[in-house]
């Protein structure tokens, strides 16, 4: 995401989620918990929207995404998004589709990590943020679904086909996205869907904490590796290889490389500037 700006100036009001930065951790919280934070077309071009601002000011250097309630996201809201879907064409929604494939999308190539901070349901869209997110943080009262058969539609939403596979296996994404039974706690860490389980109620304190470590760590080393995460998905190991070393080259020629001879000579921690 390019630094570089034009006139339209930084959002200060976000109506479908709530915004906190500290320090250079960002924490973005779904905040509609009366309706288990169900997904609104306009909380996901909040998401998206957002994510592109972050990303270009390059000042946050981690975020938490969290939901506020009895649950992390229970997914597109039935009346507000399925039941208006019915009456768009079909131009209407390919813009749909596409825009909460952006979210994804932003997710997965934002120049930080995210940390998703789970309890309660992830269903849906919802699952399928979290499974977007870098570290997925849960406590024993998570539960995933991924409803979208359910609905009468195909479990490969959101990029859900591309991502799941990837993260728990072909069988077991086959499974989730076929079947859109729910896949409790001590199972999806069975799977490899969660990076950390935690006891009840502390998922947000845990993903907090790596966040804050993220993001006093070495900045650009860290995106890169997200960078090439993503983008060595799908390459050969020639390319893959190839990419391995114009990155290391270009992150050798920087200052937190230097910066970390100097403190292991001087025997202190780093002082890491991201560059």
């Amino acid at each position: 995401m390019s630094p570089f700006t034009g006139s339209t100036p930084r959002t200060a009001d976000w109506r479908h989620l709530r915004l906190d930065i500290d320090r250079g951790v960002a924490t973005v919280t779904l905040a509609r918990p009366a309706k288990l934070n169900a997904l609104t077309f306009g909380a996901y071009a909040d998401l998206r929207d957002l994510l592109a601002e972050l990303s270009r000011e390059r000042s946050v250097r981690a975020l938490v995404l969290d939901g506020e309630g009895r649950g992390f996201c229970s997914g597109g809201d039935v009346d507000e998004i399925i039941g208006a879907t019915l009456s768009l064409d079909t131009a209407q929604l390919l813009d749909f589709n596409r825009m909460t494939g952006q979210v994804v999308r932003a997710l997965r190539e934002c120049p930080f990590p995210v940390v998703a901070a789970l309890h309660g349901v992830a269903a849906g869209a919802g699952a399928v943020l979290a499974l977007a997110a870098d570290f997925r943080i849960a406590d024993p009262t998570t539960r995933f679904a991924f409803l979208f058969t359910r609905v009468g539609l195909s479990g490969g939403d959101m990029g859900a086909a591309y991502l799941l596979p990837r993260v728990v296996g072909l069988g077991h994404a086959t499974r989730l996205l076929m079947l859109g039974e729910p896949v409790h706690a001590a199972e999806a860490e069975r799977i490899g869907l969660l990076s950390e389980l935690t006891e009840e109620g502390r998922a947000a304190e845990r993903a907090g904490a790596l966040a804050r470590r993220l993001a006093d760590g070495p900045a650009l080393a860290l995106a890169q590796t997200k960078a090439l995460l993503t983008a060595e998905l799908d390459m050969p190991l020639a390319a893959s290889i190839e990419l391995d070393a114009a990155t290391q080259a270009l992150l050798m020629n920087g200052a937190d490389y230097a910066e970390f001879h100097a403190a292991f000579t001087e025997k202190r921690p780093p002082k890491w500037q991201g560059r």
